[in-house]
């Protein structure tokens, strides 16, 4: 699954240099992965205390690799609710791709009130990645967000979108 996702964020020039904000991180692994292949900057975010605490633990091993580059990216993880970070963000065009990998049992409407905080944070070039079970309907797009894509794989489906109008 990572390696469609990576592909796909390649492929559209959206890794390199990149600026890529992982919500619901979990681990961090999905902006980790970014900073591993070359992303500029990279912030998780995580409520839950011990999977924060690992996405940290995660992120300072990710960083150390990097130490004797020339030029190393940053990592932020934030210890809070996905809406509360997003409420407290500037609105301002910043982020290259948005990655969401919610829990399964994330209700539909929080969901919606996430993606509907997302068009004034994301890049004009910038895409939305929202990662579900394949029982889940599709997203609400909030206005401002289109569905460019979607693929299935076995109980996954990856949902693309990017912003209205581009």
């Amino acid at each position: 699954m990572r390696e469609a996702i990576f592909s796909a964020l390649d492929s559209w020039g959206l890794v390199a240099g990149a600026r890529v904000l992982d919500l619901y991180a979990g681990s961090g692994a999905l902006g980790l992965e970014a900073i591993s292949r070359g992303a500029a900057r990279a912030a998780l975010v995580e409520k839950h205390p011990q999977a924060a605490q690992v996405a940290g633990r995660n992120a300072r091993t990710v960083l150390d690799a990097f130490r004797t580059a020339s030029t190393s990216p940053e990592v932020d993880v934030a210890r809070q609710s996905v809406q509360h970070f997003l409420d407290e963000q500037a609105p301002v065009a910043a982020w290259d791709a948005i990655l969401l990998d919610p829990p399964y049992d994330l209700s539909e409407e929080e969901l919606a009130a996430n993606l509907a905080a997302l068009p004034p944070l994301l890049d004009p070039d910038g895409v939305v990645l929202v990662e579900r079970s394949s029982r889940s309907p599709e997203p609400s797009w909030p206005e401002g967000l289109v569905r460019i894509r979607e693929k299935r794989y076995g109980e996954t489906v990856l949902w693309w979108s990017e912003l209205a109008g581009r």
